[in-house]
């Protein structure tokens, strides 16, 4: 009884909050990949990177959240970029997909001290359907019932914005996501019409002293939703190693916790990931701190990508935080 209490409840929550035309942000920025987090990274970094992550959430429950996402950005000058992801996600007979167009300008605050400011504008279309055909009674068979018409799916148009604020190898982002209203339909009538949620995300870059083959890479995600504050906070750790041409692997961590339940985790685990000759793959796994931790293996979510084009910009404000490969080749990216 009380695990099928708790797989109401599930389909409850999910059902409420998973209606909101978002791309779910998991750990897949932590994949050296931040343009995930925010459209001001776009064009920063290599000329055209490339990464597709695919995720299964709750592992053991049935109908359970599944999602697989692509991301790609590409510098088209020296102080601009632009970038597209896509996404589709499955959460019992609910399915959302959405394409993200993305465009950020780099400035040169102060060259000396390399302060950069980036402003990022995204353009995003998201669909939301729910899938009559696969309604059953549990048992396999149909659910049969006149009133249920059509698939009730309904669209949105959607803008988000933001700035990024680098010093040196620090970086502070900001944006505000979805802050036009979505428009409602009569068959939900728990849906929320605000979709603006905020996000922060913070970051420092050191390595030891003598030894510029080594980094580390203390963050913070935090992120906020307007239509009722609830709000949450990812605190992560992550080692890189570089090889002499610039490859490197990476281990790290990530800690969520629910902000009115500070310090208390809501998801925790390992990651790792590897870069050679261009090419990306990464690995992430996360255990489930709640009643549901007991019925499902956690989250596993996989990563794989490509860097095409590698060159230097002109401008430095196009140089990236995320890596110290071209610094340890003596290029000063």
């Amino acid at each position: 009884m009380k695990k099928l209490t708790l797989y109401i409840l599930f389909l409850v929550v999910t059902s409420s909050y998973g209606q909101e035309l978002n791309l779910p942000v998991w750990t897949q920025y932590l994949a050296d990949n931040s343009f995930v987090i925010s459209p001001t990274y776009a064009g920063i970094g290599d000329n055209l990177k490339i990464r597709a992550n695919g995720l299964t959430q709750w592992v053991g429950i049935k109908n359970a959240p599944d999602n697989q996402s692509v991301y790609a950005d590409f510098r088209i000058a020296s102080r601009s970029g632009v970038g597209i992801s896509a996404y589709n996600d499955r959460n019992g007979n609910t399915r959302q997909k959405g394409v993200k167009f993305s465009y950020a300008h780099h400035l040169i605050l102060d060259y000396t001290s390399k302060q950069f400011l980036s402003f990022g504008i995204s353009y995003n279309i998201n669909s939301f359907r729910i899938e009559i055909e696969d309604f059953d009674n549990g048992d396999g068979t149909p659910i049969v019932d006149p009133s249920i018409t059509d698939d009730r799916s309904i669209s949105n148009n959607n803008f988000d914005v933001g700035f990024l604020y680098r010093y040196k190898d620090f970086y502070f982002s900001f944006n505000a996501n979805n802050f036009l209203n979505k428009d409602l339909d009569d068959f939900i009538g728990l849906e929320p019409s605000k979709l603006l949620n905020y996000q922060a995300y913070t970051g420092y870059i050191f390595s030891p002293k003598k030894n510029n083959s080594v980094e580390f890479e203390p963050s913070i995600f935090y992120q906020m939703f307007d239509s009722d504050n609830r709000s949450s906070t990812d605190v992560n750790f992550k080692y890189r190693k570089f090889n002499r041409d610039g490859d490197y692997y990476w281990v790290g961590g990530s800690y969520r916790f629910l902000n009115d339940q500070f310090m208390k985790p809501l998801n925790v685990g390992p990651m790792a990931g590897i870069m050679k000759n261009g090419f990306y793959f990464a690995y992430a796994y996360q255990v489930t701190m709640n009643d549901l931790s007991g019925f499902n293996s956690g989250t596993h979510m996989i990563t794989i990508g490509i860097d095409l084009l590698q060159g230097i910009s002109e401008c430095a404000c196009t140089r990236g935080t995320s890596y110290r490969k071209h610094r340890y080749n003596g290029t000063n990216r």
